[in-house]
């Protein structure tokens, strides 16, 4: 039995029938003997496949991109890139598929997508293939992300191929399939925008407008409305990723999606010990993409992004980049309001607590914090026991405590709420330490780290017995940690 037979599933392909010019026509490598190592049944069932399906040879044949279903038309997406601020005109899916989109039981259109499943004519010199723990990391911490509430791409189904993959040595290759609202990125405005060619540009416009922003249809200037929602999008994802300590590691252009979704998760991590400087990639020597440089780099991102978008928003170039200009002052305002916003929940304080004073309170905080290596995570979920009268959990995390409980009588005075520092404030993230331990015995044929583990992350909030090593800081033995973007 075909996939295309045994799938109630409809799928399109309106990004390789629209923008054809920003595609080519692709095949997935041929996988003999596909294993699944994980799938993610919530998510099949939300999207309308029968997880028995997906589990069968001819689901699995369909994950990889081995058979592909009727309406698809698998395409390796082009794209250009500012990689660590050097500009790349020409890079696109080198190991990826867009094999094509369907429609969810919301009836969202989604992308299904393949990662590792072979060269495409975008692979400048790589195998094409990726290799389990990346990709096991890319679904352990877009889950994790998801049940935080933070938009993000999801991950359907890690496939083990069999086939060796050499990296630093020889490790067993996956595939993974990916699911997004999109992978419109800034990095496909700049590609459409260096070919020269303002028809193009002004299709993928349109094509994202009506993906994501149809409201922007109506506006007076759909383009410049366009821009807009991206800015207000991009804003609101940031201010998440720092609220709860989320490090991206790689925040190209071309891996910033025009929906608002944290996308690509190579060498990702979440913050131990707070500290805004902190980096985990391997390949960010100078600290581009630091923690706290994060924000900045957003709108960097976008100032391209208004660079490509320049011919639609007037045609008087004076005037349209000072339309961009007015729109990217907007970037800093949102993203502060959100991020104060998101404090102030962190913290339990009420609507009525004004700005300035939560401000005043919060940088005091950040400034203990950093100045005692404090554990992010750990140290705000046990806030809420402070704030229930019980400060000793969270003041034996300072080495010198003094100065902590000064700050807390302050904060102390503001009646902060308990309940709802709780359901801001999770018990559980994807630690470090835990996530290479998963990811190690993975790669090793041992997938029951990987299962408890997503069992913690992927309910963050809801404190519970038997999880407990979940929710603990690094042991110091552990690190300097680098991460890998497995390429």
């Amino acid at each position: 039995m075909s996939a295309a037979a045994a799938s109630t599933v409809t799928f399109e392909s309106r990004f390789a029938t629209e923008l054809a010019e920003m595609g080519i026509p692709w095949k997935a490598e041929e996988v003999p003997n596909p294993r699944l190592l994980v799938l993610n049944e919530p998510l099949a069932a939300e999207l309308g496949f029968d997880p028995g399906f997906l589990r069968s040879p001819e689901g699995l044949r369909l994950l990889i991109g081995n058979d592909v279903p009727a309406g698809a038309a698998p395409v390796a997406q082009a794209y250009s890139g500012h990689q660590f601020g050097g500009f790349s005109p020409r890079l696109g899916d080198g190991r990826a598929l867009l094999l094509g989109e369907i429609s969810d039981a919301g009836g969202r259109l989604r992308d299904i997508h393949l990662k590792g499943s072979g060269r495409t004519p975008f692979a400048r010199g790589g195998d094409g293939f990726a290799v389990v723990g990346p990709m096991l990391r890319e679904y352990i911490v877009s889950e994790a992300m998801h049940a935080l509430g933070i938009p993000t791409t999801r991950s359907l189904a890690v496939v083990a191929t069999d086939r060796p993959v050499q990296r630093e040595t020889v490790l067993p290759g996956a595939v993974l399939t990916r699911v997004a609202g999109s992978h419109l990125r800034v990095g496909s405005f700049q590609y459409a925008r260096v070919a020269g060619d303002d028809g193009l540009l002004r299709r993928l416009a349109d094509h994202a407008i009506a993906r994501h922003y149809p409201d922007a249809a109506e506006a007076d200037n759909p383009y410049l409305a366009l821009f807009d929602a991206v800015i207000g999008a991009q804003a609101a994802l940031l201010a998440r990723w720092m609220l709860v300590g989320f490090i991206h590691g790689v925040m190209n252009t071309d891996n910033m999606a025009i929906s608002g979704e944290t996308i690509d998760y190579g060498p990702c991590a979440f913050m131990d010990a707070f500290d805004p400087a902190t980096v985990y990639s391997s390949i960010d020597e100078n600290g581009r993409y630091a923690y706290a440089n994060q924000p900045l780099i957003a709108e960097w991102n976008l100032t391209r992004l208004a660079e490509a978008l320049l011919p639609l928003f007037d045609d008087d170039e004076e005037r349209a980049v000072e339309r961009a200009q007015e729109s990217l002052g907007e970037f800093r305002r949102q993203y502060s309001s959100a991020w104060l916003a998101g404090m102030k929940a962190k913290l339990g304080l009420h609507g009525g607590v004004a700005d300035d004073v939560a401000s005043h309170l919060i940088d005091d905080l950040l400034g203990l914090l950093q100045e005692g290596r404090v554990d992010y995570t750990s140290f705000f979920r046990r806030l809420g026991s402070a704030a229930r009268g019980n400060g000793g959990p969270a003041r034996s995390m300072f080495t010198e405590p003094d100065a902590f409980g000064a700050w807390t009588e302050r904060w102390r005075t503001l009646n902060p709420d308990a309940d709802r520092m709780d359901r801001v404030n999770p018990a559980y993230v994807p630690r470090n330490h835990l996530v290479e331990e998963a990811l190690a015995a993975g790669t090793n044929g041992d997938l029951e780290p990987l299962g408890r583990l997503l069992e913690a992350v992927t309910d963050p909030y809801n404190e519970r017995p038997g999880v407990e090593r979940y929710k603990e800081a690094a042991p110091e033995s552990f690190g300097p940690y680098r991460t890998f973007c497995g390429t």
